[in-house]
């Protein structure tokens, strides 16, 4: 069987989710191709080296252009905090070899669609990690309103709820500088504003607030939102909303989409990741209400890869699908979603960030000119 020849950029906890994904992706699907784990970089050679040899990948280096450089990579995944992406994805771009970015593609617009048009130029396979795509439940959802079970869409709202901000003692990182890490909006809504694009439609229009409650760490400031909450009309003329927050006590990653249409409703819970809550208005009323469907039967997308009814899945699921979607379709793709799918979310998140500041409704077309 041929070799699929993968470099990480990155050896954080992405960098160990995406290796889980490669390593497990062949013990779970029938593949055309096998992933080999060749090479992992960090900036801290001992660090990097140390995770390399965790996660089962054959060598490391202290210099991710080395990586991108050596012959015997053809896919470029890069884990990097985002405000590295884009120049990662340019070289590997640039080097003909195939690209796998996590989200969000940049912490801006212009660097997103850079990199977009770099792998569109040079005809390589290219992908953004928006894994949750990959969930059985979400993808189930996304069939449904395909289908028109809910007819046509009327509402959609999505609400992400952590505590990893919460504590004012936190020392100050790259999680809290926006030209690293990106804006709350970016890096939590990114995953929300994905689904909403996939599920309902493009979004032409958004208004939003922000707030940042702890100003300073470590003698710095921060300038990343802390919590951010917009409201959106779609293209199609559904309305939505998003709340975005990491200052929510003892609220661990927790994450919820909904959509209303004329017919029905259909709601997503990450806690209970297995499950969609399904309603249907042309039920008979003694049934009235939201019924829970168990996304695990063999039928359900991706299901049948996994393990016997019961027994579900978790977050490691994803990257083990994203991997094996992608290695499926090697070395000529389409692969989905791809970066350009990621300078799209990204033009709405910079619209979002423009209306909280700017405190009025914001056109996308005004982001992507």
């Amino acid at each position: 069987m041929d070799e699929v020849g993968i470099g990480i950029v990155g050896y954080g906890a992405m960098g160990r989710a995406h290796a889980y994904g490669w390593t497990v992706a062949p013990l779970v699907r029938e593949l055309p191709v096998a992933p080999r784990l060749r090479v992992m970089s960090g900036r801290d050679a001992e660090a990097a080296a140390r995770a390399a040899a965790r996660y089962g990948v054959e060598s490391s280096v202290d210099d991710w252009r080395a990586l991108v450089a050596r012959d015997d990579v053809d896919l470029v995944d890069v884990c990097t905090p985002p405000g590295a992406h884009a120049e990662a994805v340019l070289a590997a771009a640039a080097a003909g070899k195939a690209v796998l970015c996590e989200k969000p593609l940049a912490t801006d617009y212009a660097s997103a669609r850079s990199a977009a048009e770099s792998v569109r130029e040079a005809g390589v396979a290219n992908a953004v990690g928006f894994n949750y795509r990959r969930l059985p439940a979400l993808s189930h959802m996304h069939e449904l309103v395909a289908e028109g079970a809910v007819g046509d869409v009327l509402l959609w709202r999505g609400t992400w709820l952590s505590d990893e901000f919460l504590d004012p003692a936190i020392p100050f990182d790259w999680r809290f500088e926006r030209c690293m890490g990106g804006s709350t909006i970016s890096d939590l809504g990114a995953h929300l504003i994905d689904l909403a694009l996939w599920i309902v439609g493009e979004i032409d229009e958004v208004a939003a607030q922000s707030e940042t409650f702890t100003r300073e760490r470590s003698g710095r400031t921060v300038d990343v939102d802390e919590a951010s909450s917009a409201l959106v009309r779609f293209a199609g003329g559904a309305r939505g909303t998003f709340e975005l927050t990491r200052v929510c006590a003892r609220r661990p990653c927790d994450f919820f989409v909904e959509v209303n249409g004329t017919r029905g409703t259909i709601r997503f819970e990450y806690p209970r990741l297995n499950e969609l809550w399904v309603g249907d208005a042309c039920d008979d009323d003694r049934l009235y209400g939201l019924r829970r469907i168990r996304v695990e039967h063999p039928k359900h997308p991706y299901a049948a890869d996994w393990w016997p009814i019961g027994q579900g899945v978790g977050y490691g699921t994803t990257f083990v699908n994203q991997a094996a979607d992608l290695l499926e379709r090697w070395p000529h793709g389409p692969w989905e979603p791809d970066l350009a799918q990621g300078a799209r979310v990204q033009a709405v998140c910079e619209a979002m960030e423009r209306a909280a500041a700017e405190a009025r409704w914001v056109r996308v077309a005004e982001v992507t000119g």
